[in-house]
């Protein structure tokens, strides 16, 4: 008789564990994914007076709804960057802004709810032949993708060519 009610006891413990606490685990598919499509040409070179610009590896980076097919967040131009002084002087680099133009050289608006981040920021020094290079990673408007609209970048260099002037100044003061 008692092994019957150690073997009933076992029974229900196994029972329970098995059945009373299972948890249903399903594993979610991904709703959104990554697309990443080279600009065409993937590769550039801008020479201004005082600096030639390379950019290479343009890419367009997009996160996509897998059921719509829909772009989901501001896309990005993404790449890489060198920049050499070719003047006489120091150049002191403070960013890159792009502008996007569409077929008729108007730049391309973003929409109110888009991320804007037109400007990378490349804090530099350069002399005179000096190059530095640099990442690249920018929104680009949805519409430039959407309608297919771009037709130029823009690409501007922001910087202050030295020899810079400096002056000092000091202030007699205390804290009391």
């Amino acid at each position: 008789m008692r092994f019957i009610k150690t073997f009933i006891i076992i029974g229900l413990i196994l029972a329970v564990g098995l059945f009373g606490c299972t948890s249903e685990n399903k594993s979610v598919a991904p709703t959104q994914e990554e697309v990443t499509k080279d600009l065409v040409p993937p590769k550039a070179e801008v020479k201004g007076s005082a600096f030639l610009m390379e950019l290479s590896d343009l890419k367009v980076v997009m996160t996509v709804n897998i059921a719509s097919k829909e772009i989901v967040e501001t896309p990005s131009l993404k790449g890489k960057i060198k920049i050499t002084n070719k003047s006489k002087d120091i150049l002191d680099i403070k960013a890159i802004t792009l502008e996007y133009l569409n077929e008729t050289g108007k730049p391309i608006p973003y929409k109110a709810d888009e991320k804007v981040s037109k400007v990378s920021p490349f804090l530099k020094v350069l002399q005179p032949e000096e190059v530095a290079e640099g990442s690249l990673d920018v929104t680009l408007p949805l519409n430039a993708i959407k309608e297919k609209s771009l037709r130029k970048i823009d690409v501007i260099l922001v910087y202050v060519p030295s020899p810079l002037k400096r002056e000092k100044l000091s202030l007699s003061g205390k804290v009391e």
